[in-house]
């Protein structure tokens, strides 16, 4: 037999790491910023295209390459950052393993520029596919330039499962977020289409924050610092009255490298704990300085997961740290009003005794007496004239002369409201007032011919309100209620571009926007029966779920933006329900398209038939 194990091509080594290296464009974009920042750039340019599928550019001023370093940068584990193992623990650097350009280069096109501070000319480099095109001197600025064009433009099928421009360009947004925040020192600016997003000066790490998330930032951040022999401790955390829905606010970073740590998050949560509301996370922006030799790094292919030596240690610091911090800032929350010298008491009243008010009470007035002498007090007002109460007889004027039998009489007199009262208490309104009940005030029990019917009531709404909010917006004709003083709500910039992709489906169930800013939105009309408080939960949740499950180019944002507000205004469990509600809700569910699941597709009832319950008895 021949033998069957065989070498892979170099170019197609390069694709099988890229598919470890780069998922999406937003791969592309970390890895290239990282090796800008590796560069020791003062400034950074991200410029993308079509959501990173054309174009994605970097553009630094670090210390360039030379011809032959630029070269080499295109071959599998060819690094400067280490030489033998012993170094994948003394790591300082972001890329260290040498596949990043090769295996960006074997699945776009690639140029690169670049030229070092004391060269006259650079170098330029084309690459499409691992294959080398040209190498050539080139008149370029200091520093490295590269331009990743056509991504995936050899794996169809890679390219196929990339998501519509707008759920792409969100997670290089993400991407973005995380290796600004690491490195406020240096200046970045991004552009996509053409259109200015970020510009961050070089500034401190609280400017920063506020610059990525906005201006309303900076009232929410709560300082944590902290130095201990195993970790050192900096940053913010946001106060429990800012708390979000999403995770969208929580960043880790050890020794500036961006970390996702479930056992690191978990104290942080252990350290606002009672501060929280129910499904709320708190936001954070931590900067954890250890000793590399205590981590290991290299064990995620994305390198976003960290191996700590000792995690117990560092659990417990961070924890009593943010405990700290939360305690020292004295976190409550705060009613500030504008301060008015006229309400101040003057100094010529401190030492002044307090009159008591007189008060002139008639001890003498009867309203149930007329008396013939009016007393003081009706003296003072002459335009009072107190009702007689003598006339009450002439109500029944007329009952005498119908006459002398006084039963005849009162059998003609009828009352409405005696025939309503009767039939409230009637038999048969007590049967069909028995025909459902509640269960634990989450469930409502019907009887069917054949057995019993047991209802979700919060599926069951959920399916009611979805089917309504979809209606509404593909007929385009809801009905809005309009509020007697318009509703300001604040959010981050990222938050309010979510709002604004979905303002025109939200007017179409209801709500009136009267003004839409990156930092935040005015509201003058809401939905009928959406009360003015839910608002912003509605909105939260909605933003929660475009961030959790971003609507795909073939999946619809208005069928998102249903189930979402159907799921914050739906009937929660534990919410006692009468019975005219409980029919109402038993009947509305019935009349609705796909009555069997919720819109998450989830069973909204149940059935028990009388063998089904016999056999519970055998």
């Amino acid at each position: 037999m021949t033998d069957i194990i065989q070498l892979l091509p170099d170019h197609v080594a390069n694709q099988i790491a890229a598919g470890e290296v780069v998922q999406r464009p937003a791969s592309v974009v970390k890895e290239l910023l990282e090796n800008a920042i590796d560069a020791d750039a003062s400034e950074i340019k991200l410029i993308i295209k079509d959501a990173g599928k054309t174009l994605v550019q970097v553009i630094d001023n670090g210390k360039g390459m030379s011809v032959t370093d630029a070269r080499l940068s295109f071959e599998r584990h060819a690094t400067s950052k280490i030489k033998s193992a012993e170094d994948l623990f003394q790591l300082n650097t972001k890329g260290f393993r040498g596949e990043a350009l090769a295996s960006i280069a074997a699945i776009a096109h690639v140029e690169l520029k670049t030229k070092r501070p004391d060269d006259e000319l650079g170098t330029a480099i084309t690459i499409e596919g691992s294959q080398v095109k040209s190498q050539e001197v080139s008149v370029t600025p200091t520093g490295t330039s590269v331009a990743v064009k056509h991504l995936f433009f050899n794996i169809p099928a890679r390219r196929n499962f990339l998501k519509s421009d707008t759920v792409e360009l969100r997670h290089i947004t993400d991407e973005f977020h995380r290796v600004a925040l690491a490195h406020p020192s240096i200046a970045f600016k991004f552009y996509h289409n053409g259109s200015e997003m970020f510009h961050l000066p070089n500034e401190n790490y609280r400017q920063r924050v506020v610059h990525i998330f906005g201006g309303r930032t900076n009232e929410k951040l709560v300082p944590v610092e902290e130095e201990t022999e195993v970790l050192k401790i900096s940053g913010f955390v946001g106060k429990p009255e800012y708390s979000k829905k999403t995770r969208s606010e929580q960043f880790f970073f050890v020794n500036q490298r961006f970390i996702k740590s479930p056992y690191l998050n978990h104290a942080i949560g252990a350290a606002f704990e009672g501060l929280l509301k129910d499904g709320y996370h708190p936001s954070y922006f931590l900067n954890l300085t250890v000793d590399p030799k205590t981590i290991d790094i290299n064990i995620h292919p994305t390198k976003t997961e960290i191996k700590f030596d000792d995690e117990h240690t560092l659990y417990a610091i961070l924890r009593s740290a943010v405990k700290h911090s939360l305690g020292q800032f004295n976190i409550a929350p705060v009613l500030d009003f504008e301060h008015q010298s006229s309400l101040n008491t003057p100094y010529s009243y401190k030492d002044k005794r307090v009159n008591t008010p007189a008060i002139e009470v008639d001890r003498s007035f009867n309203p149930f007496v007329d008396d013939a002498k009016p007393s003081r007090r009706a003296q003072q007002h002459t335009s009072f004239k107190k009702a007689s109460t003598a006339s009450w007889e002439s109500l029944y004027v007329g009952l005498e002369s119908r006459g002398n039998n006084t039963k005849d009489d009162f059998s003609e007199v009828t009352f409405e409201s005696d025939s309503k009262t009767e039939s409230i208490f009637s038999n048969t309104s007590i049967e069909t007032s028995k025909t459902t009940f509640q269960l634990q005030q989450k469930y409502i029990v019907s009887t069917l011919r054949s057995g019993m019917l047991i209802i979700d009531q919060n599926r069951a709404h959920q399916r009611v309100l979805y089917e309504s909010f979809l209606k509404h917006i593909t007929i385009k004709e809801a009905t809005s209620q309009q509020l007697l003083f318009p509703l300001q709500l604040h959010f981050t910039p990222n938050e309010s571009k979510i709002i604004t992709d979905l303002k025109t489906d939200l007017e179409h169930t209801g709500f009136v926007f009267s003004d839409v800013t990156e930092e935040g939105i005015t509201i003058t009309g809401v939905p009928v029966g959406v009360p003015e408080s839910e608002v912003s939960i509605i909105l939260e949740q909605l933003i929660s779920d475009v961030e959790s499950d971003v609507p795909d180019a073939n999946f619809s944002a208005a069928d998102l933006l249903a189930k979402s507000m159907a799921k914050s205004l739906a009937i929660k469990n534990g919410q006692s329900l009468n019975n005219t509600e409980q029919e109402h809700l038993l009947n509305s569910l019935f009349a609705c398209k796909e009555p069997n699941v919720s819109p998450t597709n989830r069973p909204t009832f149940i059935t028990m038939t009388t063998d089904d319950i016999e056999k519970k008895f055998m």
